[in-house]
Order: C-alpha cells, then sequence, then structure tokens
C-alpha cells in the first residue's frame, strides 16, 4: 500500500498534524526531562569536542520516544489500513526503543565497544527480518549476499548518525531535510504509507528537538537519539530502494555517507584506533579551519536540498541516464561542499 492509494485530503490532514503534534510533545518531554539530563547526563568538554561548557546530553530519548509514540499512533488513525500499517512499523520502533535504551545508558554510565556493537547488530537484524523474503534491493545478487551486505550496510547507517553528530544542529540539519525529502517522494508513491508515517513522526520530533539544540546549544541529542535515528533512516532508505528507487536512496544520505566513509578510510591507512572520538570530520575540521558552525550547517542544509532535487528527479524521470546524471552531479555537489570545509577561511 502507497500513500498514493490513500485520499490525497487524508494527508493534508494528517502531514502537518503529525509534524506539529510530535514537535510539541518534543518540546514539552524534553523541558520535563532537562533538569534530570543536567544531573546524570553531563557531556563534559574535551580535547576532541566542539563545546566548551559541560552540556546535558540524551535528548534524543524524548527525540525517540516521541517519534515512537507519534508513528504508531498515526499508523492506526490512517482509515482502513492503520493495522496494516502498524504491523510493518511494529519491529522497526520495537528496535529502535532498544537501541535507544542501549545509547541511553551509555551517555549516562559508558559502555564497552563489543557490547555497543553487539546491540547494534541485534537491530538492524530485527529490521531486516520483519522484510518481506522476497523483498530485494539488488535483485542481481543472491539472497543471502544482498541480506549479509544490507546487516553491515544498516550497523554503519547506525553509526554514521552518530560519528556525525559532533557540532550543534548538525543533525537537525541533515534529518530535517533527509525526512522532509522522504516525506515528498512519499507523496509520489516512492514509498509504502508506513514510510511516510515514520518520516512524518522524525521529522516534527526533530524540529522539536532543534528548539534545544540551536547554536549554542542547551542539550545534545546523544547516543540515545543518533543511534536509533540512524536506524529508522536505514529502514526508510531499504524500503525506498526496494520500491525500484536506489538511485533515490543513495542521493539523500550522500554528505554525511561521504564525510564519515572519507574520515573513517583516512584513519584506517594511519592505524588509528576508529572507535575513538576525534575531530577529523570535514565538518569538524572546517570549524578548525575558521568557519561559524551556522556557516557548516548552513552549507549542509543547503547540500541536502540540492539531493532532495536530484533524488526527486531520479523518481520522476526514471531513466538510466537521468539517474547516472544525478548520482554524478550529486557527487561533485559533495565534493565541492567537502573541499570547502577542508580549507575552510584560515
Amino acid at each position: 500500500m502507497t500513500p498514493a492509494q490513500l485520499q490525497p485530503a487524508t494527508w493534508l490532514l494528517i502531514g502537518p498534524v503529525v509534524v506539529a503534534g510530535a514537535m510539541a510533545a518534543t518540546v514539552g518531554l524534553i523541558m520535563l526531562l532537562l533538569p534530570y539530563l543536567q544531573r546524570h547526563a553531563l557531556a563534559r568538554p574535551n580535547a576532541r569536542s566542539s563545546h566548551r561548557i559541560a552540556t546535558p546530553q540524551g535528548g534524543g530519548i524524548a527525540l525517540i520516544a516521541v517519534t515512537v509514540v507519534s508513528a504508531a499512533v498515526t499508523a492506526m488513525a490512517i482509515p482502513d489500513f492503520g493495522g496494516t500499517v502498524l504491523a510493518q512499523l511494529g519491529p522497526v520502533l520495537a528496535a529502535a526503543l532498544l537501541l535507544g535504551l542501549a545509547g541511553a545508558l551509555d551517555d549516562m554510565r559508558g559502555l564497552d565497544p563489543l557490547p555497543r556493537l553487539l546491540v547494534q547488530g541485534l537491530c538492524v537484524f530485527i529490521v531486516l527480518a520483519a522484510l518481506p523474503v522476497d523483498w530485494r534491493v539488488v535483485p542481481a545478487l543472491p539472497w543471502w549476499v544482498e541480506r549479509a551486505l544490507l546487516l553491515m550496510a544498516g550497523i554503519w547507517c547506525v553509526n554514521l548518525v552518530n560519528f556525525m553528530d559532533g557540532i550543534d544542529w548538525m543533525n537537525v540539519a541533515e534529518i530535517v531535510p533527509v525526512a522532509a525529502g522522504l516525506v515528498l517522494l512519499a507523496h509520489l508513491g516512492a514509498l509504502p504509507a508506513a514510510g511516510m508515517v515514520l518520516a512524518l513522526a522524525l521529522l516534527g520530533s526533530t524540529l522539536g528537538f532543534a528548539v534545544f539544540n540551536r547554536p549554542v546549544a542547551k542539550l545534545f541529542l546523544g547516543d540515545s537519539g543518533s543511534l536509533p535515528t540512524g536506524l529508522l533512516l536505514f529502514w526508510l532508505l531499504v524500503e525506498l530502494a526496494g520500491n525500484g528507487h536506489l538511485a533515490a536512496a543513495l542521493l539523500l544520505p550522500l554528505y554525511y555517507v561521504a564525510d564519515a566513509t572519507v574520515t573513517l578510510g583516512r584513519r584506517l591507512v594511519r592505524g588509528e584506533r576508529v572507535w575513538q572520538a576525534h575531530r577529523m570530520h570535514f565538518y569538524q575540521r572546517a570549524i578548525d579551519n575558521g568557519l561559524t558552525v551556522l556557516q557548516v550547517v548552513g552549507g549542509v542544509f543547503a547540500v541536502n536540498l540540492a539531493l532532495i532535487a536530484l533524488a526527486v528527479l531520479t523518481v520522476v524521470v526514471p531513466q538510466p541516464g537521468v539517474k547516472l546524471s544525478a548520482l554524478l552531479a550529486s557527487g561533485l555537489i559533495v565534493a565541492a561542499l567537502l573541499t570547502w570545509f577542508a580549507h575552510g577561511r584560515r
């Protein structure tokens, strides 16, 4: 079932209500949690930090809780199809809650890398196991090879959002446009109703968190939010790719993928301990090179808008030449942003 199979008036009514409701609920819940987080989940600055004063983290507790509840309630509100949509979302939301709980423990007490990785792998496995057996992204690959590759990609996506959450509004500049782009693509029939519902809920809750994370941030997302957000994005992108829109699924997260993957590769070549915190991401180097936080997140937001436009183009005009051109153009755009970040304003 795709959003296009529902009456347009249904989505015109549901969409703004879900986004506004999730935003307001996230703001309210954060206000309730903030005194507790200030006492028990302070992120103290160190040599690798971008902040200069101790700041509470764990805002993701509210973001993920509201996303899960909003998506579940919205699914049930869809006339005639609510049960089906909720059944599709159930395993994904449960895995996100489990990963959010592990992240919250890490925010407050710290977890060793191996238990973190095991929980991440379990949650990605739950999401993939819930897909239909015949669900394929690249049918030319053997089924078990594709699922193994998706498992590794899911774990990478989970950590990707966590790695990139290093300055104020960075995840906001990424998640808001990507979620909005997914909503737009769902309206075009590229995502099922379950994808539309989750993207709307994630968009609203991220906007609510943005109120507290704007520079200079009063609250950080923390692992409780970054890890499950990566999981939810992974599922949405897999749904998009499995519906025949692999190019769009590659385009939407391209900046995050490029920055984190190139940085990881450089650290591996140097023999560094890649599981340890660092300041080698391009956006972090941009700050060190003299760019302001708003310049950096503004650049990321602008590039994401361009990536959304290219993703929409590949869905509206699904010709191989158009898809290839869009991928090449996106590579040039992201490379230009990374180059600017690498040199900055000295």
